[in-house]
């Protein structure tokens, strides 16, 4: 098949590039090489510069097209409300813009990069009260350590339970607001055309080529680049707050996956490991590998941060017959030596 694959020159765009052509499929890439991102770079050679908002360059890059991978996008949880204008021109308006382009030049599929932060916090269950939507953690509670959303009725922590994709969507930052978005616009797309969009919800990617720390890096990068500067990293909470690390290779085996196979409608679909790890594991997994300083567990705490968030993974194993292959503890072993990419530095781009 020929993929349009936006967003080709970023880190999880460009592995599912690679992974599409070892797979037989010829690919067009894009990637709007913003500066933020990338530098004042020129794209890769096997790269086209596009930016999703301009429609023209569009309706040319989707000569021939069978599919879209649209990775294309501002990532992170954002460091302030000055950045919403530009998530949601880029991821937004953006995402518009290449369903519009679509729907003109008849391309009915399409694989979209979603986001575990469309959940907001996870699911939890109440030994009183059974399963119960998480109350906002109390400043009080996180001051004196406690750091788990408490029942309502009897005070006690609340259990963690595996995510689904039929939970309620509540984002909790301008990124996750974003995301909620596009897999809207998607979904009355693929209502109003009749195409098939694949929303993969990724959870915590981490890999090689990942960008090194920046205000909007992922954990894992944050914690590598505190060891490779002989500091120990700085763990959060008590660093039992409970993820789903997924390796980028196993992302881009799962859109390879999702490009092969055609499901009717909107789906979404979690992408994740399904081996939950605390990020105090993760901290010291890395710290471990590199021979490090261990971690520093410090208390500190940011009232907005999620608590828990945990995927399920069984709907992409019985959908897509996805089900990653490396497990966190050996990926993240992995990572720790993994070449990282040079981040551009500054603030992320406006509108």
């Amino acid at each position: 098949m020929r993929v349009l694959v936006t967003g080709a020159a970023g880190f999880i765009g460009s592995h599912i590039c690679t992974a599409l052509v070892e797979a037989g499929h010829e690919v067009v890439g894009t990637d709007a090489m913003l500066d933020s991102a990338h530098g004042p770079v020129d794209p890769p050679a096997d790269v086209g510069r596009l930016d999703v908002r301009d429609a023209a360059g569009l309706d040319q890059a989707l000569n021939g097209i069978d599919v879209v991978c649209h990775q294309a996008a501002i990532v992170g949880a954002g460091v302030s409300q000055q950045d919403a204008p530009a998530y949601a021109s880029h991821n937004d308006l953006g995402t518009a813009t290449l369903l519009a382009a679509m729907a003109r030049k008849g391309c009915a599929r399409l694989v979209l990069a979603s986001s575990m932060v469309v959940y907001g916090d996870g699911r939890y269950r109440s030994d009183v009260l059974g399963e119960v939507v998480a109350p906002a953690r109390r400043t009080a509670d996180l001051d004196r350590g406690e750091f788990d959303p408490r029942c309502p009725a009897s005070g006690t922590a609340l259990r963690w339970l595996l995510v689904d994709e039929d939970a309620p969507l509540r984002p909790r930052s301008t990124y996750a607001a974003s995301k909620v978005a596009q897999e809207h616009y998607a979904l009355a797309w693929a209502a109003a055309t009749g195409g098939s969009v694949m929303a993969l919800r990724y959870h915590n990617v981490y890999g090689d080529r990942m960008p090194r720390d920046t205000p909007y890096s992922g954990v894992a990068a944050i914690f590598r680049s505190a060891l490779e500067a002989g500091e120990p990293p700085q763990v959060f909470e008590d660093g039992r707050q409970t993820r789903d690390f997924v390796h980028v290779h196993d992302v881009a085996r799962a859109n390879v996956a999702a490009v092969e196979r055609v499901l009717p409608g909107f789906v979404a679909l979690n992408v994740c490991s399904g081996r939950p790890i605390t990020v105090g594991e993760v901290a010291a997994t890395l710290a471990e590998a590199r021979g490090g300083p261990a971690p520093v567990v410090t208390g500190r705490y940011r009232a907005g941060d999620v608590r828990h968030i945990v995927a399920n993974p069984r709907r992409a194993t019985e959908l897509l017959g996805f089900t990653a292959a490396i497990a966190p503890a050996e990926g993240l072993r992995q990572f720790a030596f993994a070449p990282l990419r040079a981040h551009a530095g500054g603030d992320p781009p406006r509108v």
